[in-house]
């Protein structure tokens, strides 16, 4: 099998964002957007990044929210277009540069947000993709990842091909479907000094939240996720390995037909019989379907994310731990 090569105009739209600036308030839209959307029944919360792309930064200076999917009555498209040219009327930024979503840990990565990707950096080279985690910043720490979709995985969705020999000569794992983009958040100047006035009104009860070491609920339901995802690839394990023992088992019955007929013929040609009649092979022996392995990998992906959530979680936790035992200690 021939080895694919990666376009090299991929690799150039790849490098061209070497890292992505959020502007104050397009981020508390964001988080506004995300934490109503959480609150409500709706799982997951979209919109739209609106910036401009500056030397090698993305700028993302503002955003709106996509209508939700059970408003049947809205045409996507269209609204976004609407939006865009109603924002260009009264010069604001207008220009589409990638899209955001809210997520809880791992679970934002899936197969529809790989393919939405994918579309955007097809169409808009130096597009990303915003993950802003709701639950995560309620707990106090904000949680903004940029995402972009690597050259190999690109090449993998523009061939369309997610069987095992296009991702091994791909080089395509688990561990390279995504790169992060690093992200900085900047704000005014007046902005910095109203956030330097509101902390000093910020009561020390309130402040203190953030000391909470009841941890155990978060732990527990970051820990179900990942049994639950380690369950799963551990199916999609099972059904490869059933795969590779019915090849094996059709390879044997093959090699035995073949060896079969060879006897056949050499008995009917000392008979001086003519020999049996040219047989398709692979009508006989039809070859078995290879299961895609793009699912795996992502679940892959989800047990990565969680594991590194957990131990993460677990070193700030027991932080706490140890700068409550001090505080209880000196009082």
């Amino acid at each position: 099998m021939a080895s694919r090569r990666i376009d090299p105009k991929v690799k150039e739209s790849y490098s061209a964002v070497r890292y992505v600036q959020v502007e104050g308030l397009a981020l508390m839209k964001i988080a506004k957007h995300c934490h109503e959307e959480c609150a409500s029944d709706v799982i997951i919360a979209q919109g739209a990044l609106l910036g401009l792309v500056v030397e090698d930064r993305l700028e993302i200076t503002n955003c709106f929210a996509f209508p939700k999917s059970v408003d049947e009555s809205i045409n996507d498209e269209k609204y976004q277009l609407d939006m865009m040219k109603s924002l260009r009327q009264v010069n604001v930024d207008h220009y589409h540069v990638g899209w955001y979503q809210s997520s809880d840990v791992g679970n934002f990565l899936s197969l529809p947000l790989l393919e939405s990707q994918f579309h955007y950096q097809t169409s808009i080279e130096e597009s990303v993709v915003l993950i802003f985690d709701a639950p995560k910043t309620n707990r106090g720490f904000l949680s903004l990842s940029a995402y972009r979709l690597t050259p190999q995985a690109l090449t993998m969705f523009k061939e369309n091909d997610f069987l095992p020999d296009t991702l091994k000569s791909l080089k395509v794992g688990y561990d390279n479907l995504l790169v992060k983009v690093p992200v900085v958040i900047k704000n005014s100047t007046l902005t910095n000094i109203l956030l330097s006035e509101l902390s000093f009104k910020i009561k020390v009860e309130e402040g203190s939240e953030h000391l909470d070491i009841g941890t155990a609920t978060v732990l527990e339901g970051q820990l179900r996720h990942l049994m639950d995802r380690v369950d799963d690839l551990n199916q999609e394990a099972i059904k490869f390995n059933r795969y590779q023992q019915a090849v094996v088992r059709q390879s044997t019955d093959k090699h035995r037909y073949l060896q079969k007929r060879a006897l056949e013929n050499q008995a009917r040609a000392a008979k001086d019989e003519p020999p049996l009649p040219e047989e398709d092979i692979s009508k006989i022996f039809r070859p078995l379907p290879v299961p895609a392995r793009l699912p795996p990998m992502l679940m892959a992906t989800q047990v990565d994310a969680y594991a590194e959530e957990i131990a993460k979680f677990s070193t700030q936790s027991l932080a706490k731990l140890y700068m409550t035992k001090a505080m209880n200690t000196n009082n």
